[in-house]
């Protein structure tokens, strides 16, 4: 394997699905996405073999499963027990939160550590015209079931669209922190769907940091190589005191230091979100035998050694479909 494919652990992020009960305009097409017969789709021991083949060989430091919405996935804890039973280091999930306050308790039994939760809005009405329908209050229970089953921390993810939640950004912080999770402020990127609409929608980081700097005293936190947050403590002087952070994609790339490997729900191999496409892994891991396990194997290595500084993002596939 070549030496930047040995430079360090790999992040990775596995999408389990590209369903999803919701269709905010940034992530899913007007019209879905094609459905995927079940042999296109990944098994939990297909999953499990991935994580398992990328741990002996090049080490793993965060696995976090993503969507679409992975909770819509039938049997999601059996593979969460798998994963734990690989080993998988930081054990994550990031989800929209609306079937979260039912499942919380037996995901945290199943070995998941913690959870990301996409909030975009408080506001119904603003959260429905973002999500194309849902009910805010729904994530609200799922953020609280997570607290009571120590799914630790809990991170809020909110995307900010000039005209739409941009001024809600402190309300957003005031009620992450307020409870006691974290929140990231993400900027809007133009991939798909998002393209069509992304000068109009994109609101920059630094607009909504220094819309926070008004409320919250923000002293920066030390940052890690290829971290992708910029994150400081932000504390507003009445008692809400905790983490923001600032996903700066396309003003900010962090591409320097990069570790992330992505693995869609149908087995293609993602080194850049900004590129979005790979080779297929999916023969690989139906076949255990030691040819297929160094085809996988040279996969991955091709992804991380092609990482370079991106030009732009040139993604064709919505975010749904490559789990962003």
């Amino acid at each position: 394997m070549s030496g930047a494919a040995r430079a360090g652990p790999v992040s990775l992020r596995i999408s389990v699905t590209d369903r999803c009960q919701l269709g905010c305009f940034y992530c899913m097409p007007p019209g879905g996405v094609v459905r995927r017969g079940r042999s296109e789709i990944l098994t939990f021991e297909e999953i499990a073999r991935f994580v398992r083949v990328l741990g002996e060989e090049l080490g793993l430091s965060k696995v976090r499963l993503t969507g679409g919405e992975p909770l819509v996935r039938r049997g999601l804890a059996e593979l969460i027990a798998m994963l734990a039973g690989e080993s998988a280091p930081d054990l994550a999930l990031t989800t929209n939160g609306r079937l979260l306050a039912a499942m919380a308790a037996d995901l945290r039994r199943a070995g998941l550590r913690r959870v990301n939760v996409s909030l975009d809005s408080l506001d119904p009405r603003t959260y429905a015209a973002i999500c194309g329908g849902g009910d805010p209050g729904l994530v609200v229970e799922g953020i609280e079931a997570a607290r009571r089953a120590a799914l630790a921390p809990v991170k809020l993810n909110a995307v900010v669209l000039r005209g739409l939640n941009d001024r809600e950004v402190v309300h957003l912080a005031r009620f992450a922190l307020g409870r006691g999770c974290a929140i990231r402020f993400l900027e809007l990127m133009p991939i798909g769907c998002a393209r069509r609409f992304f000068a109009e929608r994109f609101v920059p980081a630094a607009q909504v940091r220094a819309r926070l700097a008004e409320a919250f005293e923000l002293r920066a936190l030390p940052r890690q190589p290829g971290q992708s947050s910029r994150e400081f403590l932000a504390d507003d002087g009445a008692g809400r005191r905790g983490t923001v952070g600032f996903i700066a994609s396309e003003t900010q790339p962090f591409c320097a230091g990069c570790r992330r490997l992505r693995l869609t729900s149908t087995g293609q191999v993602i080194g850049c979100l900004a590129r979005g496409e790979g080779p297929s892994v999916r023969e690989f891991l139906r076949d255990d035998s030691d040819s297929c396990r160094q085809g996988l194997i040279g996969v991955v290595a091709d992804a991380l050694s092609s990482k370079r500084l991106r030009a732009g993002f040139r993604t064709p596939q919505p975010m749904v479909a490559v789990g962003g």
